[in-house]
């Protein structure tokens, strides 16, 4: 009983840190993307009014924007914080805007295909799973105002997220020409929409505190768990003890009672074996299958032995003397063994009861084989039917 209520109380304390393990698990919540391919699409805006970093926001005068998609860009991004990222963009310079300190006087087409590699500053910042700023250098080719230069970019900027897979990116780029013959510096603004694509997470800070702590809890259960087996196996264990004394003592008495029976049973047999072979055999005359006044007398007997034993099987094989043929003795002791068995019939033994073998001369009780020379009185002896008991 004492053993029952303390593996009730563990099983309660079991249970109730197993619907707090599940309260408290591991969600997408708990992990950051370790590494990912991004794909954006969106707008850019080019700034090259020529006073580059001093009259930014002067969007009326300086900005050049297209009404239609104009940016796109694919990236790998690293579980070190680093993205390699390819970035083409288009615009054209509207007339009136001021273009490398001028007014522009007609639309210009500007051309740009540039590469950066950036660093994701939550590596440095922490982790916040849905804003994602980051800084990066690269270099392009860039054809503003027909001029094409090699650039050297710097950009800063910023990565929002709706879900794991979309979101949008806002960032700006100054771009330094590699030569200045007839070449400007300028700013490029972009803002899209990402796609996120080909994810790895791993867990935040706070997702392996969590998972430490579950781990912690994970190894308590088991403590307690093992302490419940180990009450549960020890009562189990005293359970089987007295099962298997019970089940000893059972077998004890069956095997007693069977050996008593067997005995009982064995001491019948060999009674009635012995009740069998007293009989004798049935002989019968040269020649001849028909039974005599002496051979039913002795076959009444049998009868009675049967009936009184009606589980008790037997045998009966039938032999002539060496005198004739093997087929014809085959034969004739055939016909002898059907006679004996027909007479059984008839006193109410059936066959399911008799076994029979017809063995011709083959098996004689004395030295009378073909070619010997005996008395009537030894062949006579090998004309017989012989009775044995199988089962009772």
């Amino acid at each position: 009983m004492k053993t029952t209520r303390l593996t009730l109380l563990v099983i309660t304390l079991l249970l109730s840190i197993k619907v707090f393990s599940q309260e408290y698990t591991i969600t997408k919540k708990d992990s950051i993307v370790k590494s990912s391919w991004i794909f954006g699409i969106g707008f850019n805006v080019v700034d090259d009014a020529g006073s580059e970093f001093t009259d930014i926001f002067n969007i009326e005068d300086n900005w050049n924007i297209v009404p239609f998609p104009s940016r796109v860009s694919i990236g790998r991004y690293f579980e070190n914080g680093l993205g390699l990222e390819a970035v083409g963009s288009y615009n054209k310079y509207k007339e009136g805007k001021t273009i490398d300190n001028s007014i522009n006087t007609e639309e210009i087409d500007y051309y740009a295909v540039d590469l950066r590699i950036s660093y994701d500053l939550n590596k440095i910042l922490g982790q916040t799973g849905f804003f994602d700023p980051y800084v990066g250098l690269g270099i392009g080719y860039t054809d503003a105002n027909n001029v094409g230069r090699g650039t050297y970019n710097a950009s800063v900027g910023f990565r929002t997220w709706f879900n794991d897979r979309i979101g949008l990116d806002f960032n700006s780029t100054g771009k330094w020409a590699m030569s200045t013959d007839n070449a400007t510096n300028h700013i490029q603004h972009a803002v899209g929409v990402v796609y996120q694509f080909g994810i790895e997470r791993e867990l935040s800070k706070k997702g392996e505190e969590k998972l430490t702590q579950l781990q912690e809890l994970e190894k308590e259960q088991e403590r307690i768990q093992d302490s419940v087996n180990s009450a549960q196996k020890a009562e189990q264990e005293a359970k089987e003890l007295a099962e298997r004394l019970r089940r000893e003592e059972k077998q004890a008495k069956l095997v007693a009672n069977e050996k008593s029976k067997e005995n009982a049973e064995k001491l019948a047999k060999e009674k009635i074996a012995k009740e069998v072979a007293a009989l004798g055999n049935v002989y019968f005359d040269l020649n001849s299958s028909y039974l005599n006044k002496s051979d039913k007398s002795l076959l009444d007997k049998l009868t009675m032995i049967l009936k009184a034993n009606p589980s008790t099987v037997i045998k009966i094989t039938s032999h002539t003397d060496s005198r004739g043929s093997e087929k014809y003795n085959l034969w004739l002791s055939e016909r002898r063994v059907k006679r004996t068995v027909d007479y059984l019939n008839s006193a109410g033994i059936s066959n399911s009861r008799i076994n029979i073998e017809a063995k011709g001369e083959s098996v004689p009780t004395n030295e009378c084989s073909d070619g010997v020379v005996c008395t009537e009185e030894k062949h006579r002896f090998n004309r017989r039917c012989e009775f044995m008991l199988l089962s009772n």
